[in-house]
């Protein structure tokens, strides 16, 4: 028992890091947003601290997790998934994965009346893959300026500029794969200046 507690335990830092990395969070970032010391958090990624429900609570808290999912308690055999959303930048979100590291799967939505007229594009490690399920999406990737609507999909390499909000006052939902590594694939979606009216009748 006390065996099975302790590698628990040794298992909670990796878990974390990866989580805040997931997240592309620092850890003065962190910091901030909890209370604990960049120190505190460093050595709780590294092992060195053991970690207590004092510190624990506010971690799960801020990455959007459960204090079972933070310390990989054993399934007690309910098969439901309780999503816990979390709200950054006007937008929420929805984590469909429950595992650390990995390809991270998201469901996202951007609610009505949050249109963002600049796009601010930004670059991190990975490959992300969107699916648009409702609503149109604007997609600014690079010297690209794309409109996605229902049913149609891209993937990109996320060191290129890249940003995505609504492209008009409606309500946006769409999913969202991401993984530090992957492999690029085809690209659907039109110019968000492209003409929308339909061809002209004979």
């Amino acid at each position: 028992m006390d065996d099975n507690f302790d590698q628990a335990l040794s298992a909670v830092g990796p878990r974390l890091r990866a989580l805040r990395q997931q997240r592309n969070t620092t850890l003065a970032e962190l910091s901030a947003s909890t209370g604990i010391s960049v120190s505190t958090l460093s050595r709780l990624e590294s092992g060195t601290r053991r970690p207590t429900l004092e510190l624990l609570l506010p971690l799960a808290r801020a990455h959007g997790v459960t204090l079972d999912e933070l310390v990989d308690a054993p399934p007690t055999g309910d098969p439901r998934i309780h999503l816990r959303p979390i709200t950054r930048h006007g937008m929420i979100m929805l984590p469909l994965t429950r595992r650390a590291g990995g390809i991270q799967a998201y469901k996202l939505v951007i609610p009505a009346g949050t249109h963002r007229n600049e796009p601010d594009p930004q670059t991190h490690e990975g490959y992300e893959w969107l699916y648009v399920l409702n609503g149109r999406l604007r997609l600014v990737l690079g010297d690209q300026d794309l409109l996605l609507s229902p049913g149609e999909a891209a993937e990109f390499d996320t060191r290129v500029p890249h940003w995505f909000g609504a492209a008009d006052a409606e309500p946006v939902e769409f999913l969202s794969l991401f993984g530090r590594q992957g492999e690029r694939a085809h690209l659907r979606a039109r110019p968000a200046t492209a003409p929308t009216s339909p061809p002209a009748r004979a």
